[in-house]
């Protein structure tokens, strides 16, 4: 029985699914940071980084989540980014 529970392994519940997405919400709302600046700042954060590495940014995931603050038991925002690199590039040294 225990086989056929690890091969078909249950689907999360709607309601667990719109819990996340409310919590994505709130995270967001309490960071002050609309669609407009999450997409911004993703936008600055592929050009930096595209400098040095060539980054697959069909699977970029850049999101705030929540984190519990070092100096107290209070939970705050993070920005969270999962950047796949493809290749390193190479830099030409100035000098």
């Amino acid at each position: 029985m225990n086989f056929f529970a690890n091969l078909f392994p249950k689907k999360p519940g709607t309601g667990s699914v719109a819990k996340d997405r409310l919590k994505l919400v709130l995270i967001n709302d309490r960071a002050n940071c609309s669609p407009q600046i999450m997409e911004m700042i993703k936008n600055d954060i592929i050009n930096v980084i595209s400098k040095y590495m060539e980054i697959d940014e069909g699977e970029l995931d850049i999101q705030i989540t929540e984190t519990q603050s070092e100096n107290s038991d209070m939970s705050v925002p993070m920005l969270y980014a999962n950047i796949p690199i493809k290749n390193m590039r190479k830099i030409q040294n100035r000098t």
